[in-house]
């Protein structure tokens, strides 16, 4: 049994000096986010497929417990839409090798575009994957949220491969109108769907959006919270990123996400002790 719990990066401009030493190099940065949190979004990667030597510093910052759940590239998964891409894929894994286990998860973002009539080159594709690797699908296309034939349809796609469905719940952020800048340009940006909170796997992975606002966040997390416990009491091994607008307490949310369930499920072992912001002195 175990909770892995998350952010979208390991590097905010709000949280050097703050929550992480503000003296650290960027090569150094994921080691100390590694303190906080056991896992994290690799969104990176789907901008550009990062070298080898990158890849192999990531390893380095991180203990063989750490989970990174890796994004496909754009060009694979939007401009190519999952057809004709076996070499970039091969590229792409070849340089993700370093992480080994780490990789917890090859994560596939489809555009909201990508509807129920590409079913068919999600299959193809998840086919041949190879099987090392754990895949999760994140889809945005309201079809798979609202008529019941096409979420079965794509459930169908996913189990063929034991692949797990990704929700990211926005529901949250969309409750009522924007509060800040950060909001306000998340309402332009982010999808909205439906919650949807059914694990197909025994590693469900969960993106929630809150808000700038802690309390918001924290009362918005609720369905989560009881349904990371009941999966974990049924024996899977969830994976939840906490993300807000300006993200400038996320890292500090998602451990308390962790704390929480921990007081429900008390044998789940607790976090690292996080690093602390400043060198410690003896005086």
């Amino acid at each position: 049994m175990r909770l892995y719990v998350g952010c979208a990066m390991w590097t905010h401009a709000s949280w050097q000096g703050r929550l992480l030493p503000g003296s650290l190099p960027p090569g150094e940065r994921l080691r100390a986010y590694a303190t906080w949190c056991n896992a994290v979004e690799g969104n990176t990667t789907f901008y550009a497929t990062p070298t080898r030597a990158t890849v192999e510093s990531w390893a380095a910052q991180t203990g063989p417990d750490f989970r990174f759940v890796i994004k496909l590239p754009k060009p694979i998964t939007h401009e190519h839409r999952l057809t004709g891409t076996d070499d970039q894929l091969h590229a792409f894994l070849e340089a993700m090798e370093p992480l080994g286990a780490r990789t917890h998860a090859l994560w596939v973002q489809l555009p909201g575009s990508f509807g129920p009539a590409d079913l068919g080159a999600l299959a193809a594709f998840l086919r041949r994957l190879p099987r090392s690797f754990r895949c999760a699908v994140e889809v945005r296309h309201r079809a798979f949220f609202e008529d019941e034939r096409s979420e079965r349809l794509l459930e169908r796609v996913l189990a063929a491969v034991d692949a797990e469905w990704v929700p990211f719940d926005t529901t949250v952020l969309f409750a009522d109108r924007p509060t800040s800048d950060a909001e306000r340009d998340a309402w332009t940006k982010k999808p909205r769907v439906p919650r949807r909170s059914r694990a197909l796997t025994g590693h469900p992975i969960v993106r929630y959006l809150g808000r700038d606002a802690t309390e918001r966040t924290v009362e918005g997390w609720r369905p989560w919270l009881d349904m990371v416990c009941d999966w974990l009491r049924e024996g899977r091994s969830p994976t939840v990123f906490v993300h807000t607008p300006d993200n400038a307490d996320a890292l500090t949310l998602a451990r308390r996400f962790h704390d929480e369930v921990r007081s429900r499920v008390p044998q789940l072992d607790p976090l690292p002790d996080p690093m602390p912001n400043e060198p410690l002195t003896l005086f």
